[in-house]
């Protein structure tokens, strides 16, 4: 049967060469046959067929049954794509951390390293981003937090514990966005970390290893913060961000906390 030629695009994604693609998708409606039958089948010279044969079994496409002539059978295709999946997931996830590194040291140089992001979404992603590079420390601020937010960032926490970064966290009870109340402290004292509760204004900040922060404002109404009107000020100037985290040290040890519940 005719094959798109975005299914052709796709197998060189995966890594197959144009003989490859027709050795396996020769295969695929074999289901199992010999060398010969899938050069036939295919159109590719039998003098090439065992060498592409070996290297989709290398890849992962096909399993080789020995005998005299060998039986080639395709390995189930969605196997094939799940496995390939997750390795180009990976690879990309570990190219796109790689180059941002390099962009987010190498914007900390420009003039003015101070930015806005406005929009709830894309902020908890920064937030994650931040927390995803954090060496040594994290000092969190959570005077609110938005729908389903905790849950990322304790994902993203527990990630920066396992490295072995110090985490400190003041965070508010609970607080209302958008009309619906979120439980704050109770989920967030699942991490083992340092966690106080005070019921902080409506404002987050997370600091990281004195060289990076992001501020979140809100506005909000009747004690509700309205979320669609979330800004993040993202912060570079290192000599900022250490005197906010020194002042965030001062505070943690303050009285304050005295008559509020203490997690660790």
């Amino acid at each position: 049967m005719p094959i798109k030629q975005a299914t052709i695009n796709a197998l060189k994604i995966l890594g197959l060469t144009d003989y490859e693609s027709k050795a396996y998708l020769s295969l695929t409606s074999l289901i199992s046959a010999t060398a010969s039958e899938i050069s036939e089948d295919s159109g590719v010279p039998l003098s090439r067929t065992y060498d592409i044969l070996k290297s989709l079994h290398k890849k992962g496409f096909l399993e080789i049954t020995r005998g005299k002539p060998l039986i080639y059978r395709v390995v189930p295709p969605q196997d094939v794509f799940e496995k390939s999946r997750m390795k180009i997931k990976e690879e990309l996830d570990e190219a796109e951390s790689e180059v941002i590194n390099i962009y987010e040291s190498q914007i900390s140089k420009s003039p003015a390293p101070i930015w806005l992001i406005y929009g709830s979404d894309k902020i908890v992603k920064k937030e994650i981003k931040i927390i995803g590079r954090a060496k040594s420390t994290l000092h969190i601020a959570a005077g609110f937090m938005f729908h389903e937010e905790v849950e990322k960032l304790n994902e993203a926490l527990n990630k920066s514990l396992k490295r072995g970064v110090q985490i400190r966290i003041i965070a508010a009870p609970y607080n209302i966005t958008d009309d619906e109340k979120i439980d704050i402290s109770e989920d967030i004292k699942k991490l083992d970390c340092e966690i106080k509760t005070f019921q902080i204004p409506f404002i987050k900040a997370i600091i990281r290893d004195k060289k990076e922060m992001l501020l979140i404002f809100c506005k909000f109404k009747d004690g509700s913060v309205i979320s669609q009107t979330a800004i993040g000020v993202w912060n570079q100037y290192t000599e900022f961000v250490e005197t906010i985290t020194d002042l965030y040290n001062l505070v943690w040890t303050m009285d304050l906390f005295n008559m509020t519940t203490d997690y660790k």
